[in-house]
């Protein structure tokens, strides 16, 4: 079944339902115009007869449970003895203070309601909002829950698969099977790099070359690569597009050091550039948390992600910069200069990728991470992509940050967090930390 929001206004018909009446048919035109994927009863839900009828209508994956009017606590408590997805409650304002009636009298109804969603759901957050339907913020925020609930939705259908295993002391990028399908819903398949190297030997020059041809429309200056390194990068690329699109895979995490430079002779990391650009999100050192970090900040962005590591900080300009040796989705190239071609810095073979990121006005480094002792947390921090050149031979983004940039390099090298992170091309963390809240993950906004 697809994705579902589902709009519960429960109240009694002893409030002044002219006012209420106006609120409902306010709210679900602001929820079809935030999402098609919505669905609302008839009516308001007066009565717990009302309620559970259409209760059992709906599938839903976030339900937007207002206080139309007061309901008490039997009202939420039918709801969540029945759905155990997320809920975002809303709280309407009183539409007149004149001295006379109460007319809706939604906030206390709000109270009771949350009294038992604590009550069932224990440590589980829940989002909360007060305000009308036709306040911005209230629009925003119940946009922001929508994509979250959506993402949340669509990680259950995620397929994610490890290639190769993490190089010595890469472990923070090491996932289990059971640890994602149990706290995100996807499932983690594991396969040897071999396998893939293996596939790439046994194909000829004439199977690869509409890969080939692909690969030149998206990058700059392969023809300046040795030619038996552009074969062997079109075999690579042949083999893993071939493979996840079989597989119907949506992130991978690649072993990229040092099994491609010394086993088959040419780098994967162009072959991980295009997989991004083509919406497959691609992590290389086989950071699993990293492949999921690119996917959930691309699904709410609609855009590939930067990966890399935090490799420069300038107190002056408020930046971090973050760098990787070379496979950052083509598509995030500078304009100036395109998705321009080079060799690894290190081993000095090549295609790999170089080039500055494109500029942008709202970003957000993102990271599925890890504490010591092993529970799930989110890093957040929001800023901007600054228009600057490739820093360092390999990919390269510039991010000023909102809040101070030293600081927050401090505080997260004192707390351990992992080397490698996500910016995302788009303003998503309040998006991030109500999945984090759907997921029962810790979120830490720096």
């Amino acid at each position: 079944m697809g994705f579902q929001v589902a709009y519960v206004p429960i109240g009694v018909g002893t409030f002044h339902l002219e006012s209420a009446q106006i609120q409902f048919e306010k709210s679900i035109k602001m929820l079809k115009d935030i999402t098609e994927d919505v669905v609302v009863p008839k009516e308001m839900l007066l009565s717990i007869d009302l309620l559970n009828e259409f209760l059992d209508e709906i599938n839903p994956d976030l339900i937007v449970l207002q206080n139309i009017t007061f309901a008490n606590a039997a009202y939420a408590t039918e709801v969540l003895r029945r759905f155990s997805c997320p809920i975002l409650l809303w709280t309407l304002r009183e539409p007149v203070i004149d001295g006379g009636r109460l007319r809706l009298n939604s906030l206390t109804g709000a109270f009771s309601a949350a009294n038992s969603i604590k009550a069932f759901r224990k440590d589980s957050k829940f989002e909360y909002m007060f305000g009308g339907p036709e306040e911005k913020e209230i629009i925003d925020k119940a946009a922001a829950a929508i994509k979250a609930a959506r993402v949340k939705a669509d990680l259950k259908g995620l397929k994610l698969v490890s290639i190769g295993h993490t190089p010595q002391g890469f472990g923070f990028g090491r996932a289990l099977d059971a640890d994602i399908t149990s706290v995100f819903g996807a499932t983690l398949d594991s396969i040897e790099s071999r396998e893939l190297i293996n596939k790439a030997k046994s194909y000829t020059d004439e199977e690869c070359a509409p890969y080939l041809e692909d690969a030149k429309k998206q990058i700059v200056g392969l023809d300046n690569t040795p030619e038996k390194n552009v074969k062997d990068f079109a075999k690579l690329y042949k083999a893993y597009k071939d493979y996840v699109t079989e597989n119907h895979i949506g992130a991978i995490s690649s072993r990229c050091w040092p099994d491609f430079f010394t086993d088959f002779g040419t780098p994967v990391c162009a072959v991980l550039s295009l997989l991004n650009s083509l919406g497959v999100s691609a992590s290389c050192e086989s950071d699993t948390y990293g492949a999921l970090s690119m996917y959930i900040g691309s699904k709410l962005t609609g855009r590939s992600c930067f990966f890399g590591d935090p490799v420069s900080l300038d107190e002056g300009e408020n930046t971090i910069t973050f760098w990787h040796c070379g496979m950052a989705s083509c598509d995030l190239a500078r304009k100036d200069t395109g998705a321009v071609v080079g060799v690894h810095p290190n081993r000095k073979l090549g295609p790999t990728m170089e080039f500055g990121c494109e500029s942008t006005e709202h970003a957000t480094i993102f990271r599925v991470g890890r504490d010591e002792n092993g529970k799930f947390r989110f890093f957040i921090a929001e800023g901007a992509v600054l228009d600057k050149p490739r820093q360092f031979l390999g990919t390269s983004i510039v991010v000023k940050t909102e809040n101070d940039s030293k600081e927050i390099v401090e505080k997260a090298v004192k707390d351990g967090w992992e080397p490698h992170y996500v910016v995302t091309y788009g303003s998503c963390a309040d998006e991030l930390e109500m999945l984090g809240n759907m997921l029962n993950i810790e979120v830490f906004r720096f």
